[in-house]
C-alpha cells in the first residue's frame, strides 16, 4: 500500500487559468479570451447550482427526498464543461452533474424528482442532449461511445460546419475509472478515432477508497496507454475547465478523435447522503480543499479585478432566494407516480405479456385498496 502512494506524482502537473487567491495566469496550450461579462456568468452559474445542491440536501433531510449525490466542490469542473458545449453536442452524465443539467436547461424539479422517486429520469435527453442520469457506475461511458460512433456513421464529424459537426461528453469519477465498461470505452473510442471527450472528475474518493489505491500513476496518464492525449485540469478552476474542455470538444468534432479530461477536484460532501465520511477521511482533508473552493476565487476576481459592484451581488442572492424557493415548494407539489407507472416508458409498443402483467398488477393494487378502505 505504501508503494501504491509513493507511486503517485504528489503534486498534480495540471493545467491552471485562475488561481485560488483569484488571479488570472495563462496557460501556453490553453488560451482563453473571455470578457469579465462572461465571467460574471460563469459565477452565476456556480453560486446558483450551488444552491440547489444545498436546498436538495436540506430537503432530504427533512425526508422529502430519499437521497442526493451532492456535488459541493466540484462546481468549477461541472460548468465549464457544460458551457464548453454546443448546441448539438450531446452529454452523457452519472448521477451527480446537477451543473451539467443546469447548463443544459433541465429544471432541478425534475432532478429531484428522480431523488424522490416521483419520475424515471423526468426529462428527453433529445430534448437537451443530456442524457438521464446513469446509476450503474461507468455504464454511461460506453452509451456515449455508441452514441459517437453513430454521429460519425451520420457524417457530422470533421465537416467545417459549425451547427452540425458535433462532439460527444462523458462524465464519470474517479471510482469508475476502475471500471471495466469505462476502459472498454477507451478501447472502442481510440480504435475508431471516435468523437467523444471523457471527463473524469477525480474527487478523491470512490465512497470509502482513494483514489490513491486505485490507481499507480495521475488518471490522465491513463489515456497514453489507449492512444489518445490526456489532460490535467485544476477542477476547481471554472476557467481551465472551460477551456480545457472547448479544445477537447473541437479536436473532436474536426475529427482528431478522443480526449480524456481528468478534473483534480474534491467531493467536499460525502458521497451521497446516506454515506458517513468521517469513518475514512480525515477533517484535515476537506478544510485544506476549502481554500480552493471554486466560488470563492471567481467571487475574488470579480470584486478585485474586475471590479463588479455590490448591487451585482446583491441582484444574484435575490435570485438564488427565488430559486430556492422554487425548489422547494415544486419538490413537496410533485405528484406521486400511479402503482401501475413502472410499466411505462419500457417500451415505445408495450408488448402483449407486459400489457398483461400490467393490468393484473393493477387489479392487485385495487383489491389491496379495498380491503384497506
Amino acid at each position: 500500500m505504501t508503494e501504491h502512494i509513493q507511486r503517485v506524482t504528489p503534486e498534480p502537473d495540471m493545467v491552471q487559468l485562475l488561481t485560488p487567491e483569484g488571479q488570472r495566469v495563462e496557460h501556453p496550450d490553453y488560451p482563453l479570451e473571455i470578457t469579465d461579462e462572461q465571467i460574471a456568468a460563469l459565477y452565476r452559474d456556480l453560486v446558483l447550482v450551488r444552491r440547489i445542491d444545498s436546498e436538495a440536501i436540506a430537503l432530504q433531510r427533512q425526508g422529502e427526498l430519499g437521497l442526493w449525490a451532492s456535488l459541493l466542490g466540484q462546481e468549477g469542473a461541472q460548468i465549464g464543461a457544460g458551457r464548453a458545449l454546443r448546441r448539438q453536442d450531446m452529454a452523457f452524465p452519472t448521477y451527480r452533474e446537477h451543473g451539467v443539467a443546469w447548463c443544459r436547461e433541465v429544471d432541478p424539479l425534475v432532478l429531484l424528482g428522480l431523488f424522490r422517486g416521483t419520475n424515471l429520469g423526468g426529462f428527453s435527453p433529445y430534448t437537451h442532449n443530456f442524457n438521464n442520469y446513469t446509476i450503474v457506475i461507468g455504464a454511461q461511458t460506453l452509451h456515449a461511445t455508441g452514441y459517437a460512433m453513430g454521429v460519425v456513421r451520420d457524417g457530422a464529424v470533421g465537416t467545417g460546419d459549425d451547427d452540425r459537426d458535433t462532439a460527444v461528453l462523458a462524465f464519470f469519477g474517479d471510482g469508475a475509472s476502475s471500471q471495466g465498461d469505462v476502459n472498454e470505452s477507451f478501447v472502442f473510442a481510440a480504435a475508431g478515432n471516435l468523437p467523444v471527450v471523457f471527463f473524469c472528475q477525480n474527487n478523491q474518493w470512490a465512497i470509502s477508497e482513494p483514489v490513491t489505491t486505485q490507481s499507480r500513476v495521475p488518471l490522465y496518464r491513463r489515456a497514453d496507454g489507449f492512444g489518445f492525449p490526456g489532460v490535467r485540469i485544476d477542477g476547481n478552476d471554472v476557467l481551465a475547465s472551460l477551456a480545457v474542455t472547448r479544445k477537447a470538444l473541437d479536436d473532436a468534432r474536426n475529427a482528431q478523435g478522443p480526449t480524456l479530461i481528468e478534473a483534480f477536484t474534491y467531493r467536499m460532501n460525502p458521497h451521497t447522503t446516506n454515506d458517513d465520511p468521517r469513518r475514512y477521511r480525515l477533517a484535515s482533508e476537506g478544510e485544506t480543499w476549502k481554500l480552493k473552493d471554486p466560488i470563492e476565487r471567481v467571487r475574488a476576481y470579480l470584486t478585485r479585478q474586475a471590479g463588479l459592484p455590490a448591487s451585482f451581488f446583491d441582484e444574484l442572492a435575490a435570485e438564488s432566494e427565488q430559486l430556492a424557493e422554487h425548489i422547494r415548494s415544486g419538490c413537496r407539489a410533485l405528484a406521486n407516480p400511479t402503482a401501475q407507472s413502472v410499466f411505462e416508458h419500457v417500451h415505445v409498443t408495450m408488448p402483449p405479456e407486459l400489457r398483461e402483467q400490467r393490468d393484473e398488477f393493477a387489479d392487485f393494487v385495487a383489491s389491496l385498496q379495498e380491503a384497506t378502505a
